[in-house]
């Protein structure tokens, strides 16, 4: 009897001893949520608490590939912070995408391929403080470990030239107009991004044989991308883009002008107290001063 008691008890204190060891270690499951997180999210969740900066610290996952993208304001992050953040791959990133994030320099870029050597997507759009030639020497960088980038986005890039893009096709081995955003306009023969009307009956195809096109050369509506002849009837929205008929009653309208904001800058959009839907940046700021 004395025996089997002293077994039992044995056995709880191993158990608890087991669990004392647990408390405050996360749960397993938290591994796999990870690398589906964003990154501030991430950065958010290291601060919380030791066990989870311990969880990110000892798991390269979810920095493999990082995105900075935030569609409100240009991104604050600069080279410094960059730096920090793609170190914690172990040289080890996959893909660095940077939208609107004009603090980067060339020098930041480099520094982050350098140590990266791995990156094989590169998608710089809108970074203003980054230039043709930094781009160029980044990818000139990845080729000497004979890292190919598959895609590379650098519309918005100021002072991109034809020769920067034949530099840059031949670096990337690709004759291929998919693996960088930006291409030469048939119409003005400059480099940007270049669109085919997705409509089968658009006129402007229909009667020129061809709407293929920058946007500066061709009006397009910034949801469906089809054409929109300098006939149509002009249709007013919320924000400086243009919309087609069909994508205009679609989209959600401002509760006071009827005007709708394209998805690109739904972010605009203001809560009224006491309101459903709605209002628009211009009558929002009527409304504050009455």
């Amino acid at each position: 009897m004395k025996m089997e008691i002293s077994h039992e008890t044995t056995h709880k204190q191993h158990q608890m001893n087991q669990d004392s060891s647990n408390i405050g270690q996360p749960h397993e499951s938290l591994y796999l949520v990870l690398p589906y997180l964003p990154l501030f999210e991430l950065l958010a969740m290291a601060q919380t608490c030791k066990s989870f900066n311990d969880a990110l610290s000892n798991d390269i996952l979810p920095w493999l590939n990082i995105v900075v993208d935030d569609k409100v304001r240009r991104s604050r992050v600069t080279d410094e912070i960059l730096v920090k953040i793609t170190s914690k791959a172990m040289g080890r990133l996959r893909s660095l995408v940077l939208v609107n994030c004009g603090m980067i320099t060339d020098d930041g870029l480099l520094n982050v391929v350098a140590n990266n050597p791995g990156i094989n997507k590169l998608h710089l759009p809108q970074c203003t403080g980054i230039t043709a030639e930094g781009i160029i020497r980044a990818v000139t960088t990845l080729n000497q470990h004979n890292t190919t980038v598959k895609t590379l986005k650098i519309n918005g890039i100021s002072n991109v030239t034809k020769e920067h893009l034949q530099t840059l096709h031949f670096l990337l081995n690709s004759d291929d107009s998919s693996s960088i955003d930006v291409e030469i306009c048939p119409k003005c023969d400059e480099p940007r991004m270049v669109y085919d009307c997705p409509s089968e009956t658009c006129d402007r195809k229909r009667t020129t044989g061809s709407c293929r096109g920058c946007k500066f050369c061709v009006l397009r509506c910034e949801e469906c991308r089809i054409c929109i002849g300098f006939d149509d009837e002009e249709i007013e929205v919320a924000c400086e883009d243009m919309l087609c008929e069909g994508c205009w009653i679609s989209l959600p309208k401002c509760n006071f002008c009827n005007k709708p904001y394209c998805n690109k800058h739904a972010y605009k959009q203001c809560a009224v107290p006491g309101s459903s839907g709605f209002v628009c940046e211009a009558c929002y700021m009527k409304i504050m001063e009455n």
